[in-house]
């Protein structure tokens, strides 16, 4: 997912002993990149069917391609599983360009896999994920209560999760493949947006690393693949629809054939001078989806979004970027025939 086509709960604020708990772990000494790589290879053991659990996006699917690397001759094999459907042709073109084996999760058997890691996410960021009982979580977003794991590796701090894979294959001493060092490469370049988005001195190492591994015309193709000419007509309704007003954008576009198109579209919005934040709603299928996007200075994206959509749909995400997904059913009936001046109306309550 870039970060932002994945749907993140936000919680309450947690408990004080929780809270108590968290501090308590930040003051223990950090582990190395080996004291981390060597754990999380004590997990498994060679008869083992691994499941890469996976909401496929550029940094998921590049991550998911590292362990599958790391546990080459450790496990009895490693398969990548996504839950979304990938719509998103920049995503489909990193596939089939890289040749990423990853397979949809509904035509896998649960039965036939041993061990479950989940990558770039944590299981309540899903209702799809809740029902696996995970041995390892490698992710890079605020952690969630209730992420249970024999191995957890949650670094919020970091720009993305591909930049703590890096770590594990250099602590491993396996140089990448072209590949898997291209889609690294590209992930890095996505979840940081070009380190325009808040990042780590670790991103830019792990960048520089793989600068000269990666093959940078597949990046570039990668890149320039990201609208069919079908969905021009979105950004016609887009444009139709958009009202600005106290430098805020809003546009509705209505019935979208993939959410990706709703991010793509606030992407492009948030470009406009002037314009502080940028709001982008479309329904698909029996859902509301909303796309938020900012500057970040002095505002939250996963704030807001969790203070607007949170109490009836799953919402969150980073200070710059955010999302709401909401069952139609779970709307106020004023707010069934949802339009722009309905999402200025939400939106606008809690800023």
């Amino acid at each position: 997912m870039t970060g932002e086509s994945r749907t993140v709960r936000i919680l309450k604020s947690e408990k004080p002993s929780v809270a108590a708990s968290r501090r308590k772990r930040n003051s223990l000494p950090k582990k190395t990149a080996k004291e981390r790589l060597q754990e999380f290879w004590n997990i498994f053991g060679k008869d083992d069917e691994v499941l890469a659990v996976i909401s496929a996006d550029p940094d998921s699917l590049a991550s998911a391609l590292a362990v599958k690397r790391l546990l080459r001759y450790r496990v009895k094999n490693v398969t990548i599983g996504y839950l979304n459907e990938i719509r998103r042709l920049a995503n489909l073109t990193m596939l089939q360009l890289l040749k990423i084996p990853a397979e949809r999760m509904k035509s896998l058997k649960a039965d036939k896999f041993t061990k479950y890691i989940i990558i770039d996410s944590q299981p309540c960021h899903n209702p799809g994920f809740e029902e696996i009982k995970y041995t390892a979580v490698i992710d890079h977003h605020p952690v969630t209560q209730g992420c249970q794991a024999d191995y957890v590796d949650i670094r919020p701090e970091y720009g993305a999760t591909a930049s703590m894979m890096v770590e594990y294959l250099r602590a491993a001493e396996m140089k990448p493949s072209v590949a898997l060092a291209t889609a690294l490469f590209y992930a890095i370049k996505v979840d940081t947006q070009n380190f325009e988005k808040k990042a780590q001195l670790a991103d830019a190492i792990s960048f520089r690393y793989l600068f000269n591994i990666a093959n940078q015309n597949l990046v570039r193709k990668i890149e320039l693949s990201e609208l069919r000419k079908s969905e021009l007509n979105y950004f016609k309704t887009a444009f139709a629809e958009m009202r600005i007003s106290k430098h805020r954008l809003y546009a509705h576009v209505g019935r979208v054939r993939t959410p990706d198109i709703l991010v793509i579209i606030a992407d492009f919005f948030k470009r406009v001078h002037d314009v502080a934040w940028v709001f982008v709603s479309g329904i698909h299928g029996e859902k509301l989806v909303v796309i938020f996007r900012c500057d970040g200075y002095k505002k939250n994206a996963g704030i807001l979004a969790g203070k607007t959509f949170g109490q009836i749909g799953a919402a969150g995400g980073h200070r710059e970027s955010a999302r709401a997904e909401v069952p139609l059913k779970n709307l106020a009936k004023s707010d069934q025939d949802f339009n722009t001046k309905t999402l200025r109306r939400l939106t606008s309550r809690h800023l």
